[in-house]
């Protein structure tokens, strides 16, 4: 979930939370004042009656014409005094006016007149239905909280995006910033305190970082180059000795068994500067490449130099994969789990390579049983050792797929070793 999402949601359970309580305390606040102000009416209406009575005065119509209504009745002493003085209370009363029942609030006191008899008074006025206050108020706030939310989020989508935006140009930068591309920094305009120091705290890092990534490179380079020059020296005066006709028999197995460790500590070298190269992202140059030419071109001469041992290939073209690609390691990929296929392949064995526009399928005779998909592409395992072979190969094709956002998958199926090319479902 995005953050600006995350932070709107929050927001609003807090708001409607809020705004919940809000409209509990709302609702009985305003009951409470409508009971206080009806309450303050019957008070007074009630004193005016009871001093018209003591008075000896003429009480109004018990019908006033405004709906309010009282009711006076003697009362004996004990029923009196085992009455509270004054009672309120809300109760369905008959309009004689209206002719019909409605809602209000009773007010019941109980006084003595000069005789010392007790009366009790009863006054009541007709109060708005709670029920239809209730639900008009319900209705107010319910399109109270939809405006409000509605606002609330418009304008903290809009603040929140304003506030963020150096935050997004970070993560943008971060996004597209590779090492080797010199970026130095993102480029950040903002006054806000945090998101100036996280821009200038990453601008040290990837310059501190990009210095690093040259540093390495450098000693990359220096030490392929100081290894192989030695290495290509000894090879070089190894095979000067071997033609020199005064070399024994003898000697002669000894300079080759040492030819082919120089030459496996050559390609070794070159195996592992490729795969350092690979990593460091030092093949920057990508085109459009068509896979099927390089194939045909790689099937052709690898068939070729194993010869001898007799394995049959089949390159069955279904569609053109397309893929985009250093041309360079396109080859290198290609030629990898090409030879791989006849390394590791039976003495008149066969290597089927399907292609297709979603994928690309090596495929070839096996020894034994399938190979530990969970270590196959490992750096220098091999499942049974080859001579001469670095186990480098399927370690190169692997991390080449991966820096161009291919995948490479094994799978043994009916006797065959299977490697698969294919796109990366985003």
């Amino acid at each position: 979930m995005k953050l600006s999402y995350r932070v709107f949601s929050r927001l609003s359970v807090g708001v409607v939370a809020v705004l919940s309580i809000w409209a509990v305390c709302f609702y009985f606040a305003i009951m409470d004042e409508v009971t206080d102000e009806v309450d303050d009416s019957l008070e007074d209406y009630s004193e005016m009656i009871i001093r018209r009575s003591l008075a000896g005065e003429t009480l109004p119509s018990n019908d006033s014409g405004s709906n309010n209504q009282y009711f006076i009745k003697e009362v004996t002493p004990q029923w009196a005094m085992g009455r509270p003085a004054v009672e309120y209370k809300d109760s369905m009363v008959y309009i004689v006016a209206k002719n019909e029942t409605e809602p209000a609030r009773i007010y019941t006191t109980i006084f003595m007149d000069k005789e010392g008899r007790y009366f009790q008074l009863e006054v009541s006025v007709p109060t708005i239905e709670k029920a239809d206050l209730r639900e008009s108020i319900v209705y107010l706030i319910v399109g109270l909280y939809v405006v409000l939310l509605l606002a609330f989020m418009l304008i903290n989508y809009f603040v929140f995006r304003r506030s963020m935006k150096p935050f997004y140009a970070i993560l943008d930068w971060l996004d597209a910033t590779r090492p080797g591309s010199g970026s130095g920094g993102p480029a950040v305009d903002t006054d806000t305190t945090e998101f100036r120091k996280l821009g200038e705290a990453l601008a040290r890092y990837s310059n501190h970082s990009e210095e690093l990534f040259k540093q390495q490179k450098q000693f990359i380079g220096d030490a392929s180059h100081e290894v192989q020059t030695p290495v290509a020296i000894c090879i070089n005066r190894i095979e000067m000795l071997m033609e020199d006709e005064s070399v024994t028999q003898k000697q002669m197995e000894e300079l080759q068994k040492v030819h082919k460790t120089l030459g496996y500590v050559s390609r070794l070298n070159k195996s592992l500067l490729l795969l350092t190269k690979i990593d460091n992202n030092q093949f920057c140059d990508v085109e459009d490449v068509d896979m099927n030419a390089i194939l045909r071109n790689v099937a052709e001469d690898y068939t070729e130099v194993y010869a001898y041992k007799e394995v049959s290939l089949a390159l069955e073209e279904n569609g053109v994969f397309d893929v985009r690609i250093n041309r360079t390691l396109a080859g290198i990929l290609a030629a990898n789990l090409v030879k791989n296929a006849f390394v590791h392949n039976v003495q008149g064995g066969r290597v089927q390579i399907s292609c297709s526009s979603d994928k690309i399928e090596f495929c070839n005779t096996a020894y034994g049983e399938a190979l530990d998909s969970a270590c196959v592409f490992e750096r220098f395992w091999q499942g049974s050792r080859k001579e001469g072979s670095a186990g480098l190969g399927l370690a190169i094709a692997q991390a080449i797929c991966r820096h161009f956002n291919l995948s490479l998958e094994y799978k043994y199926n009916k006797g065959m070793h299977c490697f698969t090319i294919s796109r990366q479902i985003s």
